[in-house]
């Protein structure tokens, strides 16, 4: 009887040890993802006085790999997918771009330390993960604009974005609240 209690214990702590290695669930992986109902509003025309534009909007948020997300937003005009890393920034988890979308809109890449996402091994500080993404990946005093986030107490999203049509980029914004 002692020999099966004793068995018994030790596959308990090996499936323990073992579960314990895997990296756990961060506090806002799922609650990010999602269906969001919203709004995409535009501006109509170059001053404030001038009316905006708002059109009833959909984004739906998917987890794709280890801190990135498939961001795909819709409506009746506008069909549109986005890939973007996630930050944990405290009530906030702030997105970026990744790959040649990085390059493209900050002019460098990532270094490959972040790539991995090794770069959450390094944090200092008490920095957020956010904090960490902005010093070490972007340049400069802070000028590099950043288009969206998730508040995580309302349950919302928000995202800017360029839409070219005909030749001409229209500034557009998706401010949503998850289903």
């Amino acid at each position: 009887m002692k020999k099966i209690r004793l068995i018994s214990v030790t596959i308990a702590m090996s499936l323990f040890v073992f579960t314990g290695c895997d990296r756990p669930e961060l506090p806002y992986d799922n609650k990010i993802e999602g269906i969001y109902v919203g709004t995409i509003t535009s501006p109509n025309g170059q001053s404030k006085e001038e009316r905006k534009i708002t059109e009833d909007a959909m984004a739906e948020i998917t987890k794709i790999g280890n801190l990135m997300i498939e961001v795909h937003l819709f409506n009746s005009e506008l069909d549109t997918t986005l890939i973007l890393n996630y930050y944990d920034d405290m009530n906030f988890v702030r997105v970026c771009f990744t790959g040649d979308d990085f390059e493209t809109a900050y002019g460098h890449r990532l270094s490959e330390d972040h790539i991995s996402r090794g770069m959450m091994g390094h944090i200092q500080n008490n920095e957020t993960e956010w904090m960490h993404h902005l010093n070490d990946e972007h340049q400069g005093d802070g000028d590099e604009e950043h288009f969206g986030e998730f508040d995580i107490q309302d349950h919302s999203f928000r995202y800017r974005f360029d839409r070219m049509v005909d030749g001409i980029t229209t500034k557009l914004e998706f401010q949503g609240t998850k289903l």
